[in-house]
């Protein structure tokens, strides 16, 4: 007979709502004998990454012990749960475009948008060279195949592009989309009907260990300034995003943050990543109104992905110019980076450069680093019994969130990862 257990995930994200919905669906879920809290610092669900990030699904991510199983179970809650209309799941073409941007084109677009000519100081070196995000590793390069621009992607301009490559998987699709937010937020609204409970503004102070076991968990109350602890705790995960690192420093899991952008646009759906030659003259309106220099040194690779309910989405470079904040609700973005991409855009798409934005901001990628390299994240127990993680899966959280939340709740339930071989992320692996 199954004993009590009282299951508490730290981690309003994408993680710790959908782990919370799949421990529901487990066969040995049991309302009369299980409860289920989650404990978000934030002022509400989703106001991380996990709402602000692009929703990319594809088969050629990584870590490839999560990959498959998450693509497939992506697409089985959109066909159980009508996700196509509730959160925007659809499949969706993927491909790279290199283009080459003349001065020429930079006036077309300054004329577009009426601005004035951007201005550089002759002979002196600006810019810095761009940082890619981590996308792409070198196996989902390798399926790019070369292939004419599709007549439908229709919202960039085919004078600038030089070559355009398809990622492709033997002829069948491998790369769709979600809204993250929208995701998010129907995971928990699932978990929520099954039971669960989630306490926000509940900020984390301090995991309570007993005869090296976890015994429950210590939160400050963000609008009382009360101190709560929640004892009896039989199960905790830790979820939390690019904060696990604060609670489990052995993680080694910090937040890289991203700045992107978010148009009201109806495009053709298409996931496009990019590299972009601009003229060493063009420096963004923004920038050269207020006498600044160019952030660019002539290449810049922003992603755009047309998403449904009426968006677009553009990310560009990571930075680490401001350290993570205590709580998400802190987390700020720099508005003259936010326009740098939206120039950058502008210079291939006419379509994007004159749409409205609907939001400016930034998150922060959990990754797991280890001896200054990024590693895959961490799934599974720890050395402490009871405490488990699941984070640092860096770009591709929305992705892999599925498979992670299916393979969480067998360890919880079943004593170990059934779904899947996911050894190679055992937290326990790294003394965590």
């Amino acid at each position: 007979m199954d004993r009590r257990r009282n299951i508490v995930i730290i981690g309003g994200g994408i993680i710790g709502n959908t782990t919370a919905y799949f421990l529901t669906r487990h066969p040995k879920f049991n309302a009369a004998l299980h409860s289920i809290t989650i404990i978000e610092a934030g002022s509400a669900i989703a106001t991380g990454a996990s709402g602000k990030a692009g929703g990319l699904l594809a088969l050629w991510a990584y870590p490839s012990s999560l990959v498959p199983l998450s693509f497939k179970l992506h697409a089985e809650l959109a066909a159980e749960h009508n996700g196509a209309e509730k959160w925007g799941y659809r499949r969706c073409k993927c491909g790279s475009i290199e283009a080459s941007v003349p001065e020429s084109k930079i006036a077309e677009m300054q004329r577009r948008i009426a601005s004035a000519s951007a201005k550089t100081e002759n002979g002196v070196e600006e810019g810095k060279a761009w940082e890619k995000l981590p996308k792409q590793d070198s196996a989902a390069q390798g399926r790019l195949k070369e292939a004419p621009l599709p007549a439908e992607l229709d919202w960039v301009d085919r004078d600038v592009v030089l070559d355009w490559s398809e990622m492709s998987r033997g002829g069948a699709s491998d790369t769709a989309q979600v809204h993250p937010y929208q995701f998010t937020k129907h995971m928990a609204s699932f978990a929520e009907a099954a039971g669960v409970k989630t306490r926000t503004k509940a900020q984390v102070t301090g995991i309570k260990v007993a005869n090296d076991e976890v015994e429950g968990v210590e939160y400050r109350d963000r609008e009382t300034g009360e101190t709560v602890t929640l004892d009896g705790v039989t199960d905790l995960i830790v979820a939390a995003g690019p904060w696990t690192g604060q609670l489990l420093p052995r993680s080694k899991i910090d937040g890289l943050r991203a700045h992107s952008v978010v148009y009201e646009a109806e495009l053709s759906p298409f996931a496009i990543f990019t590299d972009v030659e601009l003229p060493l003259s063009f420096v963004p309106e923004h920038r050269a109104s207020k006498g600044q220099k160019r952030m660019h040194k002539g290449r810049v690779d922003p992603e755009i992905y047309a998403r449904p309910f009426g968006e677009a989405y553009a990310c560009g470079e990571p930075d680490t110019l401001i350290p993570l904040p205590d709580v998400v609700d802190d987390v700020q973005y720099d508005e003259g980076l936010c326009d740098d991409i939206t120039a950058y855009v502008g210079t291939f798409s006419p379509v994007l450069g004159t749409a409205p934005i609907k939001a400016k901001q930034a998150c922060y990628l959990p990754r797991h680093m280890r001896f200054g390299q990024e590693s895959g994240p961490l799934i599974g127990k720890t050395v402490v019994p009871g405490l488990y993680v699941a984070s640092g899966h860096t770009c591709w959280g929305i992705q892999n969130a599925p498979a992670t939340a299916q393979l969480m709740s067998e360890i919880i339930f079943d004593g170990e990862a059934k779904s899947s071989d996911i050894d190679n992320l055992d937290p326990r692996k790294f003394k965590v």
